[in-house]
């Protein structure tokens, strides 16, 4: 098996693997499946990109960003990423929303084979306060948002309910850091691991995408690490002066220090962007 990817990686650049947003899935041809063929037109040196399907078809892996807890995707996500042999010598990371922090997060928790560089667009890295508006017709979503309202530190429901996991109330600090099955875990909030903070200084390069009209990720900022200031949801944040960043928890202070940091704004609303503002700032991190 070994000979083989080293075969492989021979004749190809190193591989790229994509992750979908909420409500999307890996393989439909205006997403995911345009991005793959963008990716390996713009840049001629990745001949092989991985979209990361989360269950055995596209609807199901789409329902799944809505139902399955995020650590049970985590280890789907680990086990194709190992059993591929295009991707043993390592790899190159593009999250897109929600897939942003479940890349970030892999690179967290299965860091062989090795993530090189990880690109986060319009990722909620510190988790989100704040449910968007629901596309037509989405009951899921609707369900979802209902769910939310209700009571999102319950049990029952950071057990069930994906965007649950990354709800982070600025309100309800204490009550967030307890229970929070996700975002708060990954972020070294609830109990702090060595092993994560480890595994994500292995990146060359952590690059994080914020949109500056967007309307999806509330509060936007939370694309760059920035977030509310504990306690009320007006005054936000920037990275560098969070806990998260000041305190080092996972890394952040410790990569931005050593130039692995490194920060883009695109102009328009969450996930609009060209193919030209991708290759003009992000396909550096792939070639």
């Amino acid at each position: 098996m070994k000979l083989l990817s080293n075969l492989i990686l021979t004749v190809l650049g190193t591989p790229v693997v994509l992750w979908h947003g909420m409500g999307d899935n890996c393989c439909h041809s205006f997403s995911m499946g345009a991005v793959s063929k963008m990716i390996q037109k713009k840049i001629p040196t990745v001949e092989y990109v991985k979209s990361l399907m989360i269950g055995d078809s596209e609807g199901s892996d789409t329902s799944n960003g809505f139902l399955m807890p995020v650590f049970q995707q985590l280890d789907l996500a680990c086990q194709q990423i190992q059993a591929d042999p295009a991707l043993q010598n390592g790899y190159h990371a593009v999250g897109f929303s929600q897939g942003g922090q479940f890349l970030r997060a892999l690179a967290q928790t299965c860091p062989s084979p090795p993530m090189k560089n990880l690109i986060s667009i319009g990722g909620q890295q510190q988790g989100i306060f704040g449910f968007p508006k629901c596309p037509d017709g989405s009951s899921i979503c609707e369900y979802v948002r209902k769910m939310l309202n209700w009571g999102a530190y319950t049990s029952f429901i950071q057990s069930r309910l994906v965007q649950a996991q990354y709800w982070h109330d600025p309100l309800q600090e204490e009550t967030y850091k307890e229970y929070s099955q996700f975002i708060g875990v990954v972020n070294n909030e609830h109990e702090f691991n060595q092993t994560y903070k480890d595994n994500l200084l292995k990146l060359e390069n952590l690059v994080l995408v914020k949109f500056e009209k967007d309307s999806m990720v509330v509060p936007k900022e939370s694309s760059h690490f920035g977030y509310y200031s504990p306690g009320q949801d007006a005054e936000i944040l920037p990275y560098d002066q969070t806990e998260l960043y000041t305190e080092d928890r996972i890394g952040l202070k410790t990569l931005d220090t050593a130039g692995k940091l490194h920060f883009f704004t695109f102009a328009g609303d969450h996930l609009r962007f060209t193919d030209e503002e991708f290759t003009e700032n992000l396909a550096q991190f792939l070639a």
